[in-house]
């Protein structure tokens, strides 16, 4: 990019790193992960630049909105493209706004994924799946609801069986209270579809 281009760009669409809890070890300490997100700007207000400043007095006094970049690997509840309100005082430290409509489908193997990979992902992206992360034991993708969890699952099923000791979990369709319990949250998208 050359320099010309470099000045014109919105720093407001720059993404950032921000840390979220995603839990709770035993010793009831945080597990952070750090999440991409990209700040969400009202009219008249300036846009954040620096993580790091939004933990201070006047970041916590004055929460910013930020889109998911991607999906989460532990966080459950969210996926790439959900609204969210950082930091706040509770215990996840964000707020849920909006569903974006994208669910997050988390892949867990006992093995190296790389072949998983090979073999799984552009079997998603056939169906308009993308994935956000890989590494070795875990993949995370992010599709959107609208294709269906019956074909979602089908995919998800076809592959893994031919990889051993590998499971998946939806991020963001149950209760992380419980992890039963449906969040319902696409119910509304997918009457409009």
């Amino acid at each position: 990019m050359d320099q010309a281009q470099d000045t014109l760009k919105d720093p407001r669409q720059d993404p950032l790193q921000i840390p979220l809890i995603a839990g709770y070890n035993d010793n009831n300490e945080p597990v952070v992960e750090q999440v991409t997100v990209v700040p969400v700007v009202a009219a008249g207000q300036p846009p954040v630049t620096d993580a790091t400043a939004l933990l201070s007095k006047t970041g916590l006094e004055h929460p910013g909105e930020f889109r998911l970049s991607k999906s989460p690997a532990f966080i459950r509840g969210l996926a790439a493209d959900d609204r969210i309100r950082y930091p706040v005082d509770n215990a996840t430290t964000y707020d849920l706004l909006e569903h974006s409509g994208n669910l997050s489908i988390r892949v867990f193997s006992k093995h190296n994924t790389e072949e998983l990979d090979q073999a799984l992902t552009p079997e998603l992206e056939l169906i308009d799946g993308r994935i956000d992360i890989s590494s070795p034991g875990l993949l995370v993708y992010t599709i959107h609801v609208s294709i269906g969890f019956q074909q979602i699952e089908a995919v998800l099923n076809k592959v893994l069986a031919g990889f051993p000791d590998t499971i998946w979990y939806y991020g963001n369709v149950y209760d992380p209270e419980d992890g039963v319990t449906p969040l319902n949250w696409w119910q509304d998208i997918a009457q409009s579809v």
